[in-house]
């Protein structure tokens, strides 16, 4: 018996009749050469006993070692702690809470991580197993989404792909937004694919739905895939013109009121009765949105220490090479060429088909997703880090497993097999390049895999009469390892690498980090781990343009609303610290993960207790998140992080902080914190230094712990 072609061609009519190729395409053994069904399939053969292994082994990969990492990024940490002690600060995203700011993103990504820990209680394993979960998830959707169009074996492979990524690997057991909002493009994706089918409006508008609600975990930034699923639903609907349009407009509608629910109700909230939205500028929801988690990342003056190439300076020169150079390459480029390589096959087997080819919709949704979002990360001048590559890992996995399977189905050609020859050499030497690049890191693997894509590459260029089932088994097989064998060992080296701070990176140290090489691990230093490090921090090792002792522009470590107090006005901890200690990476000395993580409140075990003692409303007060996270993660308090994240925000004014100082709900005052007052306000001078001046000018410093605090509930007499 003949099984029915491959489902490239169809005008998706009939949706049983492609839900039946697709059980019979599970059930083809994948090296028959005449494409016959091989009878008795074995058992370990079985789809759902192959899903259930990979999803297996992908939560294993996941969870394995989870608790090294401690808070991972303190920032986002504190902000989950914070919504397990009030239900207030949970729906705003409050930093703290007694609410005084919220973090400088919507607060979805925070949800999943708040409810675990209500459940729970909070801890690190409650905060990171939900990141874990939502990669399984999103491996598990792409598999289906896949598999619906090209069969099983294209939806194992595009879910093995992704699920070792690197970066994937990295964000799916870390604790920023960016898991959450893969797992909603990826499930947007799926609702599209299920729309084409049959021209399905309540998919359409569940997929509009659930692209809106992730606006909520990462602002603009998911809407990238917008463009491609919108083209191909317009493009390959089995349906009339005017309706596509009309279905494509009510989807529109979806996304504003998936996203506009939560916008409208902080906007609708007075500002007097909710927290300042730290990062808007405006303390608006859409002034966060819009301006510095949307266009401000696509220009050089974006964000907190930009003016002047912020994107250069954490993920390198913007142009197309920016996601192959050494910063980005092993987070995410080990088969970019390949992805290109599966797109031009697609769209050249798909040019005579039909307008609703399913083959072309994919080389669409997956194509178009890759190229748009690929084109703004690479050509954003703002701040742009590497771990946003992650928004490429589902695209290019599914490009490599339909293009491979697609052509795998024609390799009774001689341009299907030389095609899949190509992709495997490209695939091989490219690898080979990025493994070159941290040389003493698995030295034999390059090599292993050149020799085995060669012997590949020989069995698909062989006449039909020479290829057995056991040469063509071994190609394949050969393959298969060749795609994913370098990106397999570097992320191995990254679940087994604990990571913390702000910028964290996948695999691996290549040598570059912040402002050039010098740093690692994709943060701002190779050294102390924080910006202004007193190694690699900034340019030639010596922190930012203009900073005194190696702090920020305009700083003094260790004067009030400058620098943290640490040496040299580092940020961070000091090199090897423990793992989950503010700047420190666990990887040992002068290897830490990327700096801006933390505060030095959270290893001053005399300033923690001090501050575990104190009742009022917000135990104490510091500039900017970095020492307020610490402090907070480490006693349980609300602490007040002067100005958000940067400390740039005038949240709270010199006004309404006396204000809150007279009413006696802010203890103490905790100097050094964050990028502090010397990055200046919006406008000029920052909250944050002129509540500094007013503290030093009025109260008296005392030392604790090597940590200069000021106690605001006893002025000096001359006040």
């Amino acid at each position: 018996m003949t099984a029915p072609s491959a489902p490239t061609s169809s005008t998706g009519d009939h949706v049983a009749d492609w839900r039946a190729i697709g059980r019979q395409s599970d059930d083809r053994s994948p090296v028959d050469e005449g494409g016959r069904q091989s009878g008795t399939t074995a058992r370990w053969q079985h789809p759902r006993l192959q899903l259930g292994v990979l999803l297996a082994v992908t939560t294993v990969l996941y969870v394995w070692g989870l608790g090294a990492s401690g808070y991972a990024n303190e920032f986002y940490a504190a902000a989950a702690q914070a919504g397990t002690q009030s239900w207030k600060a949970f729906f705003f995203g409050s930093f703290d809470s007694a609410n005084l700011i919220t973090v400088d993103k919507p607060p979805a990504a925070l949800w999943p991580m708040e409810i675990a820990g209500r459940i729970f209680g909070f801890n690190s394993w409650s905060m990171l197993v939900p990141q874990a979960i939502e990669g399984v998830l999103s491996v598990w959707l792409l598999y289906a989404t896949v598999r619906r169009w090209f069969g099983h074996g294209a939806g194992l492979l595009a879910g093995a792909l992704l699920a070792i990524t690197p970066v994937a690997v990295l964000m799916f057991r870390f604790n920023n937004p960016d898991a959450l909002m893969v797992l909603l493009i990826v499930l947007a994706a799926y609702c599209t694919t299920r729309a084409l089918e049959n021209a399905a409006t309540k998919w359409l508008l569940l997929a509009g739905v659930v692209l809106g609600f992730s606006f909520l975990a990462k602002g603009l930034q998911p809407f990238t895939v917008l463009p491609a699923l919108a083209l191909a639903y317009l493009v390959a609907a089995p349906t009339s013109w005017p309706r596509r349009l009309l279905q494509l407009l009510a989807a529109g509608v979806a996304i504003i009121v998936g996203a506009g629910w939560w916008v409208l109700a902080v906007d609708l909230t007075p500002a007097s009765s909710r927290p300042y939205i730290g990062g808007s500028g405006d303390n608006s929801a859409l002034g966060l949105a819009f301006g510095y988690n949307g266009l401000d990342r696509l220009n050089s003056s974006g964000g907190p220490g930009g003016g002047g190439g912020g994107g250069a300076s954490f993920s390198g020169a913007s142009g197309v090479g920016r996601l192959f150079n050494d910063l980005n390459g092993g987070q995410i480029a080990w088969l970019l060429p390949t992805a290109l390589l599966a797109l031009i096959a697609l769209v050249v087997v798909s040019a005579k088909a039909p307008l609703a080819d399913r083959t072309r919709a994919a080389a669409i949704i997956w194509g178009g997703w890759l190229l748009v979002t690929g084109a703004v990360l690479s050509y954003a001048g703002g701040i742009i880090h590497t771990y946003y590559t992650v928004e490429l890992a589902p695209a290019v996995a599914a490009l490599v497993a339909t293009g491979t399977v697609v052509l795998w189905r024609r390799r009774h050609t001689t341009a299907a097999r030389l095609a899949l020859a190509a992709g495997v050499v490209v695939t091989a030497v490219w690898t080979f390049q990025l493994l070159g690049r941290t040389a003493d890191f698995a030295p034999w693997l390059r090599w292993l895999l050149l020799v085995a894509a060669a012997g590949a590459a020989v069995i698909l260029v062989l006449p039909r009469t020479w290829r057995r089932r056991t040469l063509v088994t071994a190609a394949a097989a050969l393959g298969i390892a060749v795609l994913g064998g370098g990106s397999t060992a570097y992320a191995l080296d990254t679940v087994n690498t604990p990571h913390t701070g702000s910028t964290p990176s996948a695999g691996p140290s290549t040598g570059g980090g912040f402002g050039g090489p010098g740093g690692g691990r994709g943060g701002f230093g190779r050294g102390n781990g924080g910006p202004g490090g007193n190694r690699g921090g900034g340019p030639e090792g010596g922190g930012f343009p203009g900073a005194q002792n190696g702090g920020f522009p305009g700083t003094e470590g260790g004067a009030p609303g400058g620098a943290p107090g640490g040496q040299d006005g580092a940020p961070g901890g000091g090199a090897g610290e423990r793992p989950g200690a503010p700047g420190g990476s666990g990887r040992g000395s002068g290897d830490t993960q990327g700096g801006m993580g933390g505060g030095m409140g959270g290893s001053n075990a005399t300033l923690n207790a001090l501050i575990a003692k104190t009742d009022t409303t917000w135990a104490a007060a510091t500039i900017g998140s970095q020492t307020a996270g610490s402090l907070e993660l480490a006693t349980g308090k609300a602490v007040m992080a002067i100005g958000g994240f940067s400390g740039s925000d005038d949240a709270p004014t010199l006004a309404q902080f006396k204000a809150y100082v007279a009413a006696g709900k802010v203890r103490y005052f905790v100097s050094g914190g964050g990028m502090g007052g010397g990055m200046g306000g919006r406008g000029g001078q920052s909250a944050g230094s002129a509540i500094s001046s007013w503290v030093s000018a009025n109260y008296t410093a005392t030392t604790v712990g090597g940590t200069t605090v000021y106690d605001l509930s006893t002025p000096k007499a001359s006040s």
